[in-house]
């Protein structure tokens, strides 16, 4: 009797590349977990054990691509340079390359769906949110103490910046008419050189 070789599933950073790779070229409506398996080599029956739902997957990609935002925001605000410039990069990392950006249209995706998330999710929704706005009022604190930035309340300053950043990134990630990156770009600028940037 010939005993059949299990193919071992791939690594679950695998999937999750893949599935984000999925969203970049053919769109989120294309990625379904039988669509997933047949490029990664795994049934979709496999998947549901290892995800559960379809939501549950769409923020583990979330929670992995945001990961590797994460660590290049760090590096962005970790290198010798004005508080400026480093806000500016911040601001060049959150606002999407273009239409059908597939980060952001995850996380529209995931958004959309957190109406009926459980408690685990919307924390875990939370906790990407609350990364990237620590960094940001840590680099306005920053640019304060050294006299770049305006004396703001850097929390409350960063909950504002941000929801300018969302409100025009949306723009440019559903492909809005008359709305693109460089536009949001010069938005921003616009914005911080007005409420923010030190007189003279």
């Amino acid at each position: 009797m010939t005993t059949r070789r299990r193919t071992p599933a791939p690594p679950r950073e695998d999937v999750l590349a893949a599935a984000m790779a999925m969203i970049a070229e053919r769109g989120l409506e294309q990625l379904t977990m039988a669509a997933l398996g047949r490029e990664v080599g795994m049934s979709s029956g496999h998947l549901i054990y290892y995800f559960r739902s379809k939501d549950e997957l769409l923020l583990r990609t979330l929670e992995w691509s945001e990961g590797r935002l994460g660590a290049e925001r760090a590096r962005l605000l970790a290198r010798p340079a004005t508080a400026r410039e480093r806000i500016d990069a911040y601001v060049g990392l959150y606002v999407p390359d273009g239409h059908r950006d597939p980060h952001w249209t995850l996380w529209l995706e995931v958004w959309n769906r957190s109406q009926n998330a459980d408690a685990d999710a919307r924390d875990r929704q939370a906790a990407i949110e609350g990364a990237w706005h620590r960094d940001l009022v840590a680099l306005l604190a920053e640019g304060i103490s050294r006299g770049e930035f305006r004396r703001v309340d850097a929390d409350r300053y960063a909950a504002r910046l941000r929801a300018l950043l969302d409100g025009l990134s949306i723009h440019v990630a559903i492909g809005l008419r008359g709305t693109d990156r460089p536009q949001v770009l010069e938005h921003a600028r616009e914005f911080l050189a007005e409420t923010l940037l030190a007189d003279g």
